[in-house]
């Protein structure tokens, strides 16, 4: 696995935050196209996108914290890996309150940012996993066939582990596809959204049990991931029935 891209001087250019720098630059000029395509007001993307990235960090860092907490305290150094660390939940529960406070702020529709940056999120979210993989994080459990990791990653060297990474991107960029889909065909704000969080919960909740790096916790039999994924499952599922039925109402009273 190349760890390291390569380096400029004294600096080292890792293929993990390389690749996280590809995913959000590619996930910002599909927005930017899409939403050009779809006739928004684009201005405000600039502004959108580094609000969210920043809650996101920070979110997806703070969980990870909370679910190593007696690691953390026993061993700060834990912190100062910045190839690790970080929780993808937390991430998009971050970002969600980030977009929700910036369209609150500038008068703008949540749920119409919402459909349009939630495909490129799962863009982004398929970028990272593949920066997981050349990592060695998020690796998966052992089995008899599978990718061997070296000496030197996150993951344990010399040890067939289930291509959890290689898995969650190909589902990941099979989401965008499929949420870009929806989005030319949706009916009413918020059901773009509202897929996202139905099928990245259920697809979190599925691989959870081929992942190997159980330190980020657990509740009960459940990793952290696979309890979370049950209340954004509601979520998704919450807000696909309100919004239809909202819609539905607006079009009866246009009748």
């Amino acid at each position: 696995m190349h760890f390291e891209l390569f380096h400029l001087g004294p600096l080292t250019v890792y293929t993990y935050g390389f690749l996280i720098a590809i995913g959000i630059l590619a996930a910002f000029f599909v927005a930017d196209r899409r939403g050009k395509a779809m006739g928004m007001d684009t201005s405000h993307l600039e502004g959108i996108t580094l609000t969210v990235c920043i809650t996101g960090f920070a979110c997806s860092k703070l969980l990870y914290i909370l679910t190593r907490l007696p690691d953390i305290i026993a061993d700060p150094g834990i912190l100062m890996n910045l190839e690790d660390g970080w929780v993808v939940y937390g991430g998009i529960i971050g970002g969600l309150l980030g977009g929700l406070w910036y369209c609150r702020r500038h008068q703008m529709n949540f749920m119409e940012w919402f459909d349009l940056l939630i495909p490129e999120v799962a863009l982004a979210q398929g970028f990272g996993r593949l920066g997981c993989f050349f990592a060695g994080c998020c690796y998966g459990i052992p089995v008899e066939w599978g990718i061997t990791f070296p000496e030197g990653g996150l993951a344990p060297a010399g040890i067939p582990l289930f291509p959890s990474q290689l898995i969650s991107s190909l589902f990941d960029f099979g989401m965008f596809f499929f949420l870009c889909w929806i989005a030319k065909r949706k009916k009413f704000n918020g059901e773009v959204g509202a897929w996202y969080l139905i099928l990245y919960s259920v697809g979190r909740f599925i691989i959870e049990f081929f992942r190997g790096d159980l330190i980020r916790g657990a509740v009960g039999t459940l990793s952290t991931s696979q309890f979370i994924s049950i209340f954004t499952l509601a979520a998704g599922i919450a807000i696909l029935v309100v919004m239809r039925n909202k819609h539905k109402g607006d079009a009866t009273k246009k009748v």
